[in-house]
């Protein structure tokens, strides 16, 4: 688990990134999870977004989506969210 602080220091990080997954009318499918595992193992925390035909809240997405690729969640805003995995390969971040 995250402490505050490391999940301040994630979420500072987190303020200037792109948004790179977006979840869309279908939800969270196999190929999202594959994206969202292949991005974590690449960059340790990726931003995401729920588009507005999408079923599930961010909230939902977010957790359903960590759940899956065993990340933690790190921030929830309107429809974006962010979620951060310390990548085995390629460890970027220093907690």
């Amino acid at each position: 688990m995250l402490t505050s602080k490391q999940r301040a220091a994630l979420r500072s990080m987190a303020n200037t990134m792109e948004t790179i997954l977006y979840i869309g009318k279908d939800g969270i499918t196999e190929n999202t999870v594959k994206e969202a595992y292949d991005a974590l193992e690449a960059r340790e925390l990726i931003k995401c977004a729920v588009q507005q035909n999408c079923d599930l809240s961010a909230r939902e997405a977010l957790d359903e989506l960590c759940r899956r690729v065993h990340a933690q969640p790190v921030q929830c805003i309107g429809r974006r969210f962010v979620m951060y995995r310390e990548s085995n390969d390629h460890k970027k971040i220093q907690l």
